[in-house]
């Protein structure tokens, strides 16, 4: 790994909020000189505990563990949101999705009774913004997108910001036909009834990187799966019944009085763990296409979640959740752990051991990170800093200010919120209630002890850092609804 120069670590937390320098860095080499490719694969509402390298008991994921086997396992990585639009869109500027007027998924929610009148929000990505697509193309590589975009429709795709090639992507967060061909998907043509679409997007995939390529790519495949609807992968349903019946039993939840809602707090569906299975399986026929073609040996390979599992709903609502994200608490669409710390692994050419990293990283991260792999020249403004560097200084990179904004209402339940976290400390505010909660991550990872009574220096400390980050960065709050 290249060194840095202590001075540029120690500066990147000599920031307010989100405003890390960026370090000039040459080309990237795989072992072997060539440049190096870039594979990301983003799976959509994968919990921080679905994946047996996370600890899941219950969820079998074989090809994505022998991967963490062999690559850098973050356990504090962070989506930049609770919700899936705003952390992508953060993931292909490196900004802040507030910034972007990101601040929910599209098109949003629409509470029944609100209290508070959300601020405004867009329904796309500016097309002004140099995505992390446009970075790669800047340094002559060829751009592949598949799967899941929601950041935008007709004029803002991924062939408007910066990929060759788009198979799949809209401005639909769920598969708008489910799981099975035929797809009702305007750029993904149908083609064998009955097919399922990991394995469509995964055949895909296949068949870019099989292309003779005479100059590096960026591939970014992200899966519908596993959002849902809960639809069953065509293998180990079966399967994951009878292990549901042996060892793990019906599905348990716990209510939150305080805010109204039900998690999820067992992992036991056999739906869900199916579609696990699929993409895990679409995971290892891309990395034994990889290895087949001797890609393996230049090609830098991301795996990671756009938001906590959906555990939580309001309480007195049935409607399905799918996992479970304990120890953390609640889900997606809250600003709690369990909404917004997802798994996170990087393997790098050559590397054969796994190497666990505990660096606090946000899917702004990213950007900075790949970007300078390729050897692109970062844009002015970006707020995210390149995980490598952040490695070096983990303690230091503790410092940093994390803010997650959230100020609306969602079909989780939760309601318009937002969250700061500075080194173990973590304080969430509730604004329709005006709730307050103050926790230390290092001995409460599970978020039930709240010491904002015990701590008023560190509650009114945390606050105006927050208010400052609302202030620096011209980020609109709710305010009362008008009667």
């Amino acid at each position: 790994m290249k060194k840095y120069n202590p001075l540029l670590l120690a500066s990147l937390v000599s920031f307010s909020v989100f405003a890390a320098p960026q370090p000039e860095l040459q080309l990237e080499k795989s072992p072997n000189g060539a440049e190096q490719n870039v594979l990301v694969l983003l799976i959509d509402d994968l919990g921080w505990t679905d994946l047996g390298a996370y600890g899941s008991q219950y969820y079998e994921s074989p090809n994505i563990d022998a991967l963490a086997s062999q690559s850098r396992l973050y356990t504090q990585a962070y989506s930049s949101s609770p919700v899936c639009s705003p952390s992508r869109a953060a993931l292909m500027t490196g900004k802040h999705p507030s910034k972007l007027k990101i601040t929910t998924h599209f098109p949003g929610y629409k509470a029944k009774f609100p209290k508070l009148k959300e601020p405004w929000k867009t329904d796309h990505l500016a097309l002004t913004e140099f995505t992390l697509a446009e970075a790669f193309k800047s340094r002559g590589y060829a751009t592949f997108f598949a799967g899941k975009w929601h950041m935008g429709g007709e004029g803002y795709l991924p062939t408007d910001q910066g990929f060759d090639i788009n198979i799949g992507g809209m401005h639909r967060g769920s598969p708008p036909g489910g799981y099975y061909d035929p797809y009702k998907n305007p750029n993904l043509p149908n083609r064998d009834k009955g097919e399922h679409l990991t394995k469509r997007l995964t055949d895909e995939t296949i068949d870019f990187l099989s292309q003779k390529h005479e100059k590096p790519f960026f591939a970014l495949l992200s899966y519908y799966g596993v959002h849902t609807p809960l639809q069953a992968g065509p293998d180990k349903l079966a399967y994951f019944k009878e292990k549901t019946n042996t060892v793990a039993g019906e599905k348990a939840f716990l209510i939150d009085k305080g805010h109204q809602s039900r998690t999820q707090i067992n992992q036991v569906d056999a739906n869900y763990a199916s579609m696990i299975w699929a993409v895990d399986k679409s995971v290892g026929r891309i990395l034994e296409s990889l290895e087949k073609q001797g890609l393996d040996k230049n090609t830098l390979v991301v795996l990671t979640s756009d938001n906590g599992g959906f555990s939580t709903r309001l309480q007195g609502d049935e409607r399905v959740t799918s996992t479970a994200n304990l120890p953390l608490r609640s889900g997606k669409g809250w600003v709690y752990e369990g909404g917004v710390r997802i798994p996170l692994l990087i393997h790098q050419p050559g590397q054969q051991i796994q190497s666990q990293h505990d660096t606090l990283t946000t899917s702004a991260d990213l950007y900075p990170t790949l970007a300078n792999v390729a050897g692109a020249k970062l844009p002015a403004g970006i707020d995210g800093s390149d995980i490598f560097l952040l490695d070096e200084a983990p303690e230091l990179a503790k410092q940093r200010v994390i803010v997650w904004h959230h100020p609306h209402y969602h079909g989780s339940g939760n309601k318009p919120s937002a969250a700061i976290r500075v080194g173990d400390w973590k304080l969430l505010h509730f604004y329709e209630q005006n709730r307050v909660e103050l926790y230390n991550l290092s001995n409460d990872i599970a978020e039930q002890v709240n010491l904002e009574h015990l701590e008023p220096k560190r509650r009114a400390h945390l606050l105006a850092l927050l208010d400052e980050w609302y202030r620096d960065n011209d980020i609109e709050r709710v305010s009362l609804l008008e009667q």
